[in-house]
């Protein structure tokens, strides 16, 4: 297992790296929301399809829940380091900067495994329940699945927004006993104080975010109902007007958390940051629209040797749409991969 001394070098190494690579914005891209919407519409990105063709798997990560994942591996898999993708609210295995990072991963070595948090990606029939950003367990079950039977050697875990905040929050959980297959954690944009966050979306300025989340949450509530009709009641989807009340009527019950304010605090990385003890690297934009930069000025981070915070001043929401013509437009997915790179060749 890296000593502190170890592994803080590799953060030095991987800063110096990405401080050669600084994020420059487009001249007409310099603002949060342009950002945002810019990757979301960007030319082959808007409405995308997987059509990779990637190996389908199952991982039974509970009793009665399994999630699938869509996996990519070189022809000696055990001769090359693993990432595990996943996703942010509401998105999939197939959204856009999932097979975007999926790729470049693939073509600089790696196997990819890209996941589904449960119910996603049209797969509410494998789980009786909904998923929240606190779902640690599920990925932990992956991970050791891939250690155990696919005796996998070296493992990164990466994850974007609602994905990020649970990655960092295994990566805290895990503290000084995580695996040493687990090389290092990557987080872009990531959501890492529940409450702020949802405070952020509820302003008025935020109105098409929240409106484009609860009509997918809606819809996500509405299949599951005409799976299992006994267990989710839609006659109240139309009084709810927020992420928050969404959260409050049907996550937070789901999963034995009191209210929404109970899920949010419990369910939070923010207070697990302090204990991470693997290489990590957390990718975030200070004028992120809808995910307040502010949480992660939280001393803890700032303290801890293992943990490398890259905040750009401009760069949105799972956005960093670069001005670099010199490798492709998404400066994040770019550095996520430089950094899963510079660990694996120290």
């Amino acid at each position: 297992m890296r000593t502190e001394t170890s592994s803080t070098d590799l953060i030095d190494r991987v800063a110096a790296d990405f401080k050669s690579k600084p994020f420059v914005p487009p001249r007409v891209l310099t603002h949060g929301d342009l950002q945002t919407l810019g990757a979301y519409f960007w030319p082959g990105r808007f409405r995308p399809r997987d059509v990779t063709g990637d190996e389908e798997r199952l991982f039974d990560v509970d009793s009665d829940t399994k999630v699938l994942a869509r996996c990519r591996w070189h022809p000696n898999r055990n001769g090359h380091a693993t990432l595990l993708i996943w996703h942010g609210m509401e998105g999939s295995t197939a959204s856009a900067y999932m097979v975007s990072t999926a790729d470049k991963a693939f073509r600089a070595g790696f196997n990819v495994v890209r996941l589904n948090i449960r119910n996603c990606g049209g797969t509410e029939h494998l789980s009786p329940t909904l998923y929240h950003a606190g779902l640690t367990g599920d990925v932990r079950m992956v991970i050791d699945e891939l250690i155990t039977r696919d005796r996998l050697p070296h493992l990164f875990v990466a994850g974007f927004s609602l994905g990020g905040n649970t990655v960092l929050k295994l990566a805290g959980e895990y503290g000084e006993t995580h695996p040493p297959q687990v090389l290092g954690v990557c987080a872009v944009s990531p959501s890492i104080d529940l409450r702020a966050s949802t405070r952020r979306m509820a302003l008025r300025r935020n109105w098409i975010y929240q409106q484009d989340f609860l009509r997918r949450l809606k819809n996500r509530i509405k299949r599951k109902q005409k799976l299992l009709p006994d267990l989710y009641d839609v006659s109240t989807l139309g009084d709810i007007h927020s992420v928050e009340q969404f959260d409050d009527q049907f996550v937070a019950p789901a999963f034995g958390f009191a209210n929404a304010s109970d899920y949010y605090a419990k369910a939070s990385s923010r207070p697990w940051t302090g204990r991470i003890r693997i290489p990590t690297v957390i990718i975030h934009a200070q004028d992120d629209p809808f995910i307040p930069f502010a949480p992660l000025r939280d001393s803890s981070i700032a303290a801890n040797p293992y943990v490398l915070l890259v905040a750009p001043e401009r760069g949105g929401h799972v956005a960093f749409l670069s001005a670099n013509t010199g490798e492709d437009r998404f400066w994040a997915e770019n550095r996520l991969i430089d950094f899963c790179r510079i660990l694996t060749e120290h």
